[in-house]
């Protein structure tokens, strides 16, 4: 463990080393001649996530087979495992989905062979992963608790937080409040225990989004305060631990920073537009040169332009969302869905400046990379079926070759029964006759007695008729006895032959043995694909204009889509399914359409739209 304790020294006691990136210390670590196989995967496993995060998802995958060999090597299958998972979820990150079915199934098999609690945790957060990836969410719900339930008393924090962090993050689509508070606390209590300042910067910011959900509850203060303090907390990793918190999540901090002093304050609030454009330029300064960084620059530059059009500097909204469009265009391929809202944005900028050659322009740039959207969407769509379908029928394989199995030990057991009762009753039969053949002996044997007997007795007869005529008549007294004697012996032997023969018939019976052969095999295909169609013309043939009419602020196409979504009564998560959005994207449209409506704080957005006529 040596090498783990002089990595801790150079991240944390050395003032100018600690200022380097957290990656050329780990392949200093890794680097050193001394360090052991095992501390060289834990070392690669924290390199390969810090890659994961900074999404440079070649140099992640890489690294993770780097150390998936040596754990192999050294047979240490539980840290192979954790390697195992490193992978597959650098794999889904780049949407290199062909292989993320079978990578799930090898991480299980190697977590069965290490058969420990840590191991089958991870095994099992990447069966969550995978069913994440496919959009199956009480699936994850379901391998989250099975984790949580593996690692039992053997706490790992790490994976622990990481979990939680899944169950905060389907209960935030769900809308379900409590349940988030109660998942993002949980997994913010393990990811103190670790030094994945990463980590623990997400876990502030699902803690800032759980008090989001009270404050749009109750609008209380304390709400709004424990938002930014949570908020933060996160921003301030950044300087306490210099070079241990990668630039990506630095700057989702200050996005979500800047985005909630545009939205909670108002704006005529000087001080709260100077720190939202603060946080705004400092998100796209510190991602200045950053690989793939492109969505996380352009959302900054699009909450600079929000501010801007406060203001009325037309300029510098133009200035900020060409920038966001050129940014975008680094991309390859782009983020559709925030390309299609810089186009939009441009679109309505220009065509609000009378400009209608730059308004046509960038409005058939929107309908462009909305056919691209949903090309993409699609394929992403029909590969995700796919990798379903070949789950199912591997597990249906394998339900069939447990069935098979289990029909096999049955028929071997049926088979093993009927060898020992044939056994039994060959034996029985053996001793039978035996038992037959030493009677028939002594029965022969004792006829043969009788006979010599009689021959003694008649001998004795004749005798006793010459010597003793006197006793004839006591003679002839005897022979009726004898006589008698004989009879009941005859009697007797009858008696006992019926005996063996009804005893040689019953033995002669049996009952037969019936078998029968169970073979089972079921097969489960879901296939579920709905496709909301929004038809509220029909419904309301007036209800865009007299939405365009009530609005002080041009309602854009997506705007006016939400609005028809809204009017239909769906909830939250069922828009942004329809609209492929995450449901905090739909909860700040609902905010701005407030806004553009003029609609106050405490009005329900719902109730206008009900009561337009």
């Amino acid at each position: 463990m040596k090498s783990l304790l002089l990595l801790f020294i150079c991240l944390t006691g050395l003032g100018g080393f600690a200022q380097t990136r957290l990656s050329d210390s780990l392949q200093s670590a890794i680097a050193l001649p001394h360090t052991s196989e095992h501390d060289k995967v834990m070392l690669l496993n924290q390199l390969g996530e810090f890659y994961r995060v900074n999404k440079e998802y070649t140099k992640a995958m890489a690294t993770a087979r780097e150390s998936i060999t040596i754990a192999l090597r050294a047979n240490n299958l539980t840290d192979a495992s954790k390697a195992y998972l490193l992978l597959l979820n650098s794999r889904i990150g780049a949407q290199e989905l062909a292989q993320i079915r079978q990578l799930s199934d090898t991480l299980l098999s190697t977590a069965k062979k290490a058969n420990t609690p840590i191991s089958m945790a991870y095994a099992y957060y990447g069966q969550a992963l995978l069913f994440k990836t496919l959009e199956h969410p009480d699936a994850v719900m379901k391998y989250c608790q099975m984790a949580l339930a593996a690692m039992d008393r053997n706490q790992d924090p790490y994976i622990a937080a990481k979990i939680y962090y899944q169950l905060y993050a389907i209960n935030a689509n769900w809308n379900n409040g409590a349940k988030v508070y109660q998942y993002a606390s949980l997994a913010l209590e393990n990811a103190l225990k670790t030094t994945d300042y990463t980590l623990l910067s997400n876990c502030y910011n699902a803690m800032s989004t759980a008090h989001e959900y009270k404050y749009e509850e109750n609008h209380q203060q304390a709400a709004l305060d424990s938002i930014f303090y949570y908020l933060d907390q996160s921003e301030q990793l950044y300087s306490r631990y210099p070079g241990q918190l990668n630039n990506y999540a630095y700057a989702i901090s200050c996005i979500n920073i800047a985005s909630y002093y545009q939205r909670f304050f108002s704006p005529t609030d000087n001080h709260a537009q100077t720190q939202g454009i603060h946080y705004a330029n400092k998100a796209r300064t510190v991602l200045k040169d950053a690989p793939n960084s492109q969505e996380v620059i352009a959302s900054s530059l699009g909450i600079l332009s929000e501010y801007a059009k406060r203001d009325d500097r037309n300029e510098d909204v133009e200035r900020y969302l060409l920038e966001a469009y050129h940014v975008m265009l680094t991309q390859q391929p782009p983020y559709y869905y925030t390309m299609i809202n810089v186009t939009k944005g441009l679109a309505d900028f220009y065509e609000s400046r009378k400009d209608y050659q730059n308004a046509l322009k960038f409005q058939q740039l929107v309908n462009e990379y909305s056919s691209k959207s949903f090309d993409q969407q699609k394929a992403s769509k029909a590969q995700k079926l796919e990798i379903e379908y070949q789950t199912e029928k591997a597990n249906n394989e394998v339900r069939f070759l447990k069935e098979r199995e289990k029909s096999q030990q049955q028929r071997n057991f049926l088979y093993t029964c009927i060898a020992i009762v044939s056994v039994l009753f060959l034996l029985f039969l053996f001793r039978s006759y035996h038992f037959r053949l030493r009677y028939s002996l002594q029965r022969e044997k004792q006829l043969e007695l009788e006979k010599q007997d009689s021959k003694l007795q008649l001998k004795l007869e004749k005798e006793e008729q010459a010597r003793l005529r006197a006793e004839q008549q006591l003679m002839e007294i005897q022979q009726q006895q004898l006589k008698k004697e004989v009879m009941a012996n005859v009697l007797q032997l009858e008696h006992k032959n019926q005996m063996l023969y009804n005893l040689k018939d019953k033995l002669a019976g049996g009952d037969e043995v019936n078998m029968q052969k169970v073979l089972k095999e079921e097969m489960v295909l879901d296939d579920d694909f709905e496709q909301a169609k929004l038809q509220i013309q029909q419904v309301h043939a007036d209800f865009f204009q007299l939405l365009n009419e009530k609005a002080q602020r041009k309602l854009t196409l997506l705007d006016l889509k939400l609005c028809a979504y809204l009017y239909l009564q769906m909830d939250t998560r069922q828009i942004a399914q329809l609209m492929h959005v995450e449901a905090k994207s739909v909860r700040m449209s609902r905010y701005r359409i407030k806004q553009k409506l003029g609609l106050e704080k405490e009005q329900d957005l719902n109730a206008f739209l009900q009561g337009l006529k």
